[in-house]
């Protein structure tokens, strides 16, 4: 059984955290969170399956510097991180396909440079792992002792190996060096600020209902999804910085729907005319992703709050805002490299 403590007065009421993969979508909400709670923020991104317009809105703020890097090279923050957290990889099938060495690297090489950074300065250290490591599961839902069912020469392994690989790079530096870390477990998550191409369900279906499209189900749409709004995902992180245990702790939305009965939500909430159309089921497409959340509900006093119409709703609202042609003289963020020195790694 996993033992935790709370964390009283051991984190400071401000901290510097740094932010790996801060440009993409879920590393831009968790770092607009921290800086709302008064935290400095140092986000690195190398801009693979990252974006700028993600962080735009923060340009200039005093609280927060973007270093354009790829963390599989090492490198040297500006200032000492009270907290590290390792969000960087590519997250979405179309992405690791089109990068699986990268995807491989960050999270092998990339989750090493980041751990040793830890260890010098004595950080701690979260790593957003993923319910991908439990594969096609054999039980339903799925619970943190579970080993998964991973095919590991599928054409989905360079994701969910890379973070297995994580996984266990870092219980390897909390057990030799005893190093304070979290694991995390992200089941499916949307909301603003999804990139448009990243293949996954909701954002599919979202663009393809907004133009008129047939909605694109694989499969016959039995297969089921447990969908959580990014706002419920970033408290659960929060909340986890407050809690000394390693985990790993499932982050995600105990209530399961099938990907038809999702599909035909968006199209209602859309009001589009557009239509279901079948294709072929992936290769090792999971069957059924439900989380077993039995441990977030003790350990962290979290569980999903948003509902999926709702939260629905706001993502919709949202792509039809990035639809818009943007308004003129708006800013987007300034160069990384120019603003604070940073040095690009060019993908590949």
């Amino acid at each position: 059984m996993i033992q935790a403590k709370v964390i009283s007065l051991d984190r400071p009421a401000t901290s510097t955290v740094l932010v790996a993969g801060a440009a993409g979508f879920v590393g831009s909400h968790l770092v607009d969170r921290l800086l709302a709670e008064g935290h400095y923020v140092i986000g690195v991104d190398n801009l693979i399956t990252g974006r700028e317009i993600n962080l735009a809105h923060l340009d200039g703020h005093p609280r927060f510097q973007f270093v354009a890097h790829d963390v599989v090279t090492p490198f040297e923050p500006a200032r000492r991180p009270d907290w590290i957290m390792h969000l960087a990889s590519p997250a979405s099938p179309p992405k690791y396909q089109r990068w699986p060495i990268e995807t491989m690297e960050v999270n092998s090489l990339g989750t090493h440079n980041l751990l040793r950074l830890a260890r010098r300065y004595r950080s701690r250290f979260l790593l957003a792992s993923t319910s991908e490591v439990y594969g096609d599961p054999l039980q339903h839902p799925q619970r943190e002792h579970h080993w998964g069912n991973c095919n590991p020469n599928g054409p989905r392994s360079v994701y969910d190996e890379g973070k297995r690989y994580a996984e266990a790079a870092v219980m390897a530096y909390h057990r030799l060096h005893g190093l304070s870390v979290r694991i995390i477990r992200i089941f499916n998550t949307y909301g603003p600020r999804m990139d448009p191409g990243d293949g996954r369900i909701v954002t599919n279906f979202i663009h393809q209902a907004l133009a008129g499209e047939p909605l694109t189900v694989f499969g016959d749409g039995s297969q089921t999804r447990s969908l959580q709004y990014v706002s419920d995902l970033v408290e659960g992180i929060v909340r986890y910085m407050d809690v000394e245990t390693p985990g790993p702790v499932n982050l995600g939305n105990p209530v399961e729907r099938s990907v038809r009965e999702i599909a035909q939500m968006i199209i209602a909430l859309t009001g589009s005319d557009s239509r279901i159309a079948l294709r072929p089921l992936p290769e090792n497409d999971p069957k059924r992703r439900r989380p077993d959340i039995a441990l977030a509900r003790r350990l962290l006093g979290w569980e999903p709050q948003v509902a999926l119409q709702d939260g629905l709703s706001r993502t919709i609202a949202a792509a039809r805002e990035a639809m818009q042609p943007p308004l003129p003289g708006r800013r987007s963020l300034q160069s990384p490299s120019r603003s604070f020195g940073a040095t690009t790694k060019a993908p590949g």
